[in-house]
């Protein structure tokens, strides 16, 4: 049996960085896609030592940039030709961010990171992961969503061109754009052997040393919050799970809890008409670039 691949989003630190060691412990070539190459770098050492294996490597890759993305994306079908795993864990939420800031392309950068860049990648890579017996794709929620049930993807100026940009909203619209994303690829993917999943990740011990603007009663906040929140390990199993469970080979446009229970989603996301017109909006971001 030829040995399994999976490429892994934002995986220098965090949920990312502990999937990447499970999957390697199972025997899985695993590809770590990170921003910073030093960081990176580092980061693949670590992996390497920790799951002790030598089936994992770096590629650089900026999710907030489509040029980078398909560079990425061409990088990794040049090397292989087939991918059984894709998760979409990378993603910003900079909490002390608090005017809108636009990448060299002119997309805000919560919008085009969390939510155009999958979904960019994702479509350059669907040839490899057609190629696998079982392919697998997983986007990321938040269980935060639940605290806005009335949040919606403002479908007129979902990058705060016209509007005081709000880091928190802009992270949840995010996080419900990729919920509407994974129901609608799972139905364009139906009759292929491909599976569309989203994880819905609810608190993870964070490191807030990262936000250097912090103030000192949110950092205290957050420190009470991590005694009760999960590791980046205990998440990384249920990404594990989701891209390996044999009961889950024909589960496609679902959200799993970090408990592997389906869950539901935001009313919102629950609209035909609204997947459809969010999905058009999105898909318009894909043709400003060349397809090349």
């Amino acid at each position: 049996m030829p040995q399994k691949i999976c490429l892994i989003t934002g995986a220098n630190a965090g949920i990312g960085k502990a999937a990447v060691i499970q999957f390697a412990q199972q025997g899985w070539r695993t590809i770590m896609a990170c921003r910073s190459r030093q960081r990176g770098e580092a980061a693949l050492q670590e992996v390497k030592a920790s799951a002790n294996s030598d089936a994992v490597e770096l590629m650089l890759v900026d999710m907030s940039l489509q040029a980078s993305i398909r560079d990425l994306a061409d990088a990794f079908l040049a090397r292989y030709d087939r991918l059984d795993a894709l998760i979409h864990n990378a993603a910003i939420f900079d909490i002390t961010q608090k005017e809108a800031i636009y990448t060299e392309e002119g997309v805000e950068r919560f919008w085009a990171t969390n939510h155009i860049g999958p979904v960019l990648l994702t479509e350059r890579l669907l040839p490899a992961l057609k190629q696998s017996a079982q392919g697998r794709i997983l986007t990321v929620g938040s269980k935060g969503l639940l605290a806005k049930p009335f949040l919606k993807v403002d479908l007129v100026d979902p990058e705060f061109r016209n509007k005081k940009f709000n880091a928190t909203n802009a992270y949840y619209q995010s996080k419900l754009a990729q919920i509407i994303y994974t129901r609608w690829l799972a139905e364009q993917l139906q009759g292929t052997n491909i599976t569309v999943n989203c994880i819905r990740v609810p608190a993870v011990q964070t490191d807030v040393s990262k936000y250097g603007d912090l103030p000192a009663i949110m950092k205290k906040l957050y420190a009470v919050k991590s005694r009760f929140a999960l590791t980046p390990a205990q998440m990384a199993e249920v990404y594990l799970w989701a891209a390996t469970a044999d009961e889950l080979s024909h589960v496609t446009g679902q959200c799993f809890d970090e408990k592997r229970k389906v869950v539901g989603v935001p009313k919102f996301a629950r609209q035909a008409e609204n997947v459809k017109t969010v999905m058009n909006l999105v898909l318009g971001y894909l043709k400003r670039a060349p397809s090349s």
